[in-house]
């Protein structure tokens, strides 16, 4: 019997209290859950895709 892999889910070592998001790389996508409610689905990205996310949070271009 084949073991089903799953992803390996890395939070912030800042993160206090299980309120942030969680990140996997996992065939080929980077993915990002709710890490208080991790049995709802997670986001899926291409790397392309979640490097200019990256860039943009540390140039800060996302504003609230």
């Amino acid at each position: 019997m084949n073991e089903i892999e799953s992803p390996e889910w890395h939070r912030s070592s800042l993160c206090s209290g299980g309120t942030c998001v969680e990140v996997a790389e996992f065939d080929g996508q980077y993915m990002v859950r709710d890490g208080k409610n991790p049995q709802l689905a997670a986001l899926s990205f291409t790397k392309a895709e979640w490097l200019a996310f990256v860039a943009g949070v540390k140039n800060d271009e996302f504003v609230f």
